[in-house]
């Protein structure tokens, strides 16, 4: 987690699944409760995301946005990015290519 300038960002790697998806949600639970003005969750490295993953992600979002926080994924990989597409996500979580 880097803060810089009220912006959190959080740095994720490799798969978000079942026995990852709880160190995410830590992790956007943190970052969410140290109040920033926005919270950036860079995907580069991430290789795969499954459901739980997309769910903890949501939530993330929503805590965050019923905060007032802003909100964004940033650097998905081809691959991931094609699942948030596929999941609707990127309809409402903004995404930086």
């Amino acid at each position: 987690m880097t803060d810089e300038s009220g912006t959190t960002t959080l740095e994720l790697d490799g798969e978000i699944d079942i026995l990852t998806v709880e160190q995410v949600r830590v992790a956007l639970g943190e970052a969410v409760a140290a109040r920033p003005r926005r919270i950036v969750v860079n995907m580069a490295g991430v290789s795969f995301i499954d459901s739980t993953g997309l769910g903890a992600l949501i939530s993330g979002f929503q805590r965050a946005r019923d905060q007032g926080i802003g909100f964004q994924l940033a650097h998905p990989s081809a691959q991931v990015r094609q699942i948030l597409v596929l999941s609707g996500l990127l309809e409402v979580v903004p995404v930086t290519p």
